[in-house]
């Protein structure tokens, strides 16, 4: 008698078209919940691609997007050789690079210490108070921060004038920009920022810590030898995509936290393609700084997730 042999027993594998057949025809499921999510990002995340165009054409609203004439990388070229280029640039690389230094470990810090608080209560209580900042919208918090460095009435300088110092305008310094822009982002942030390392934190088997405390570690060596380790590819995970916003800052807070007297260090470039797209109407010079700040934070993900790969074999591709 002749025997009818699979393919997979033949040796012979099936063909691609029905690999694919026979995935969508097991998990059709998993597919349509996953249709409403590839639909929404292909409509507002690839469509819009297609006006990426008008950073090489002088657009014109009468003569719409492939009307408008070809100018090739005029905009680039006008951008980079602009006098302003090289503050924008430097203001903007500062004062992300600040942020990420000084603000990265700081919710590293915190999920640690919440991950040792063992009365329950207690533990939720600081979570919630941590995170409720982060829903405080941006303009309530460049308002609170006039308020409260207000140079006549603001809490902080009623403290200077009683310790017998002068009242400091903050708001009108460009030294303070940066800091106040940065502390005041960590307190915003810093609290939301633990919940992917408490989730990891969460995750770790009790009987490691069990094990620990019966060899005689203390709180702080299983934190250094536990808690740590568990949290570094997270980390590095983080890291990377925060590399990847390195010219990419706050424009709606640098906007409203930018002064006569501090614009020499909130002059970033958001604020700038802000006042220049919206303010003056030009699109295509916009789009194409738009374009090659994109450019640039792209190669800093892939530069940074290269380095993490080499160094701690964790990354994010």
């Amino acid at each position: 008698m002749n025997k009818r042999v699979s393919p997979s027993l033949s040796g012979h594998k099936p063909s691609l078209s029905r690999r694919v057949l026979h995935g969508l025809k097991r998990d059709w499921q998993l597919y349509v919940l996953l249709l409403p999510l590839l639909t929404f990002i292909i409509i507002f995340h690839y469509l819009p691609m297609y006006g990426i165009q008008i950073a090489f054409r002088q657009y014109r609203f009468v003569d719409g997007i492939t009307g408008s004439r070809w100018v090739g990388l005029k905009h680039f070229v006008d951008f980079v050789d602009a006098y302003f280029f090289g503050r924008l640039l430097s203001n903007t690389f500062l004062l992300n690079l600040l942020g990420l230094v000084i603000g990265f470990p700081i919710p590293v810090i915190l999920a640690i210490l919440l991950n040792q608080l063992e009365r329950e209560r207690f533990k939720k209580f600081t979570q919630t108070a941590i995170y409720v900042p982060h829903f405080i919208s941006t303009a309530v918090i460049a308002g609170m921060l006039y308020l409260f460095l207000s140079p006549t009435s603001g809490i902080v300088n009623y403290f200077i004038r009683a310790l017998g110092g002068q009242p400091v305008n903050f708001m009108m310094e460009a030294s303070w920009f940066r800091p106040l822009f940065i502390i005041s982002d960590i307190w915003q942030h810093a609290g939301w920022n633990t919940i992917l390392y408490l989730a990891t934190l969460t995750a770790i088997d009790q009987e490691v810590y069990e094990a620990a405390t019966i060899d005689g570690a203390t709180k702080r060596q299983k934190i250094r030898y536990i808690d740590l380790p568990y949290l570094v590819p997270i980390m590095v995970m983080l890291l990377i995509l925060n590399a990847g916003g390195l010219l990419a800052s706050n424009t709606d807070k640098a906007l409203l936290m930018q002064t006569p007297g501090n614009i020499s260090t909130s002059d970033i470039i958001g604020v700038y393609v802000y006042n220049m797209g919206l303010g003056k109407g030009q699109f295509s010079f916009t789009a194409a700084i738009g374009l090659f700040v994109n450019v640039i934070n792209f190669f800093m993900i892939i530069s940074v997730n290269w380095v993490a790969k080499r160094v701690s074999d964790t990354s994010l591709f």
